[in-house]
């Protein structure tokens, strides 16, 4: 037997408004529109760059406190830990928008081989935490002096004559 239906060419959007539907809800949970907006998982931008004697890193984390800032290494794995905390005011405020992140994030590292773990230093200045990453010895470029000019040919021998 041999069955004919009818083709729907909206059946997958309506599928696809489901899935965002479901999604959205997750996202937000059952604790409030808002809420969920103000408390969320942030990861602050880094920059990385490299000298000759060491690695540095740039973290932006504007308005969390030193104490709240927790820079860890092991196994080779820098971390850095912290958490932006939400203001909370005896008076009530209605915000139409918030765009700052708050909420605890965690940034991992894997450190090269070229890192002296035992000499990393973390300094926090108005928002940035700058961490140092000096290089080892052995890992530092080397100046190796080129001789140019009379050398002396090896045991006497001149260049060879070719035949």
């Amino acid at each position: 037997m041999t069955v004919i239906a009818r083709w729907d060419p909206f059946r997958e959007f309506s599928t696809l408004q489901d899935r965002m539907n479901r999604l959205f809800r997750e996202s937000y949970g059952p604790e409030g529109r808002d809420e969920s907006l103000t408390t969320s998982q942030f990861a602050p931008p880094v920059d990385v760059y490299e000298d000759e004697h060491n690695v540095v890193l740039k973290v932006e984390v504007p308005g969390i406190d030193e104490k709240d800032i927790d820079v860890r290494v092991e196994n080779n794995v820098l971390t850095v830990h912290g958490e932006r905390k939400v203001e909370k005011e005896e008076k009530e405020e209605n915000f139409r928008r918030v765009e700052r992140q708050y909420g605890s994030f965690t940034r991992t590292f894997t450190l090269p081989s070229t890192v002296d773990a035992e000499r990393i230093q973390a300094d926090y200045d108005k928002g940035i935490l700058k961490i140092v990453l000096p290089k080892k010895a052995e890992a530092k470029p080397k100046s190796i002096k080129v001789n140019v000019g009379s050398q002396k040919t090896l045991e006497g021998k001149g260049p060879s004559k070719a035949a």
